[in-house]
């Protein structure tokens, strides 16, 4: 093995799945584009990191509610376009030509050409990391949607694309929850 740059240690680690967050701060939808994501365990439980920096974190804090998105790849383009620019300047839904839609149980709204959304509540804020905890609850899949592959950042302006699903959930079973 080879010495590697320990300041780019993080593009090993960080290929989660791209998500697009939407928040609604009482007058206006807005969308960011995170890279940073975990799943908590086996329930509805997630992070995402994020902070001052983010035009939509002041809605987020504020609101306490958002929405995660998830794009596939087709959309690569208006995820990285959202990610560069702010909110605070423009309609995103408008300028990146993505519908919202209504969601049931939180003011932001559901992005319509991405494959699943997720409305969630803010269960926590640890303001040392900018790590907010979200509980889902409510989940809605596109399951008719012919693109079905995510992204996923490697942090350095590269993306992977999801590729063939390898199944073990036989070997797995004793360590999955019922239902999985």
């Amino acid at each position: 093995m080879r010495q590697f740059n320990l300041s780019k240690a993080f593009t090993l680690m960080e290929s989660g799945p791209v998500v697009l967050v939407t928040t609604h701060d009482g007058t206006k939808d807005n969308i960011m584009t995170i890279s940073w994501t975990m799943v908590m365990d086996f329930t509805p439980v997630f992070a995402i990191t994020t902070g001052e920096w983010n035009h939509s974190f002041a809605a987020l804090r504020k609101s306490r509610e958002c929405v995660i998105a998830v794009p596939t790849v087709d959309l690569l383009d208006k995820v990285v376009g959202i990610g560069t620019c702010s909110g605070s300047d423009i309609d995103k839904f408008s300028r990146f030509a993505l519908t919202p839609l209504q969601a049931r149980l939180v003011k932001a709204p559901l992005i319509q050409e991405c494959i699943a959304n997720i409305e969630c509540k803010v269960i926590d804020i640890i303001k040392k990391h900018n790590i907010v905890v979200l509980q889902g609850v409510a989940a809605y899949v596109d399951t008719a949607r012919k693109e079905q592959r995510m992204i996923h950042a490697v942090g350095d302006g590269t993306f992977i694309v999801d590729g063939r699903k390898l199944d073990r959930k036989k070997m797995m079973a004793s360590k999955l929850p019922p239902g999985v």
